[in-house]
């Protein structure tokens, strides 16, 4: 068992990851927080589909001469910059809502916004 985990280390690690942020997500009440929750978990699902693209021994895929199979799929990397870019996007929207609930209601933490009328 701890040969497969050590062999599969990378996978592993964006399971853990992503626990930690639904962690963050689920327990704490400062909206920030959450969103670092939540960016700590698209950075993790981010490090889960590079890992799949990775293939053992595998060399770029551009043809040449000296090229030879097996090649690494460049599609998983292509995806993981728009989402890359799209979660920046996010990250910036979300931040600016954060700070115009803060000016309007005086707080960020989730618990006492429900109470606000």
């Amino acid at each position: 068992m701890i040969s497969a985990l050590w062999q599969n280390l990378d996978y592993a690690a964006a399971v853990i990851l992503f626990c930690i942020g639904l962690y963050i997500v689920i327990t704490k009440s400062n909206l920030i927080k959450k969103f670092m929750g939540l960016n700590i978990m698209e950075t993790s699902v981010f490090a889960f589909i590079v890992a799949l693209g990775t293939v053992e021994g595998g060399d770029a895929p551009i043809m040449g001469p000296g090229a030879e199979p097996p090649f690494v799929n460049p599609l998983p990397q292509a995806l993981i910059l728009t989402g890359i870019v799209v979660a920046l996007s996010t990250t910036a929207l979300a931040l600016s809502l954060i700070i115009r609930i803060w000016k309007q209601c005086g707080t960020i933490e989730a618990d006492e916004l429900r109470g606000l009328d």
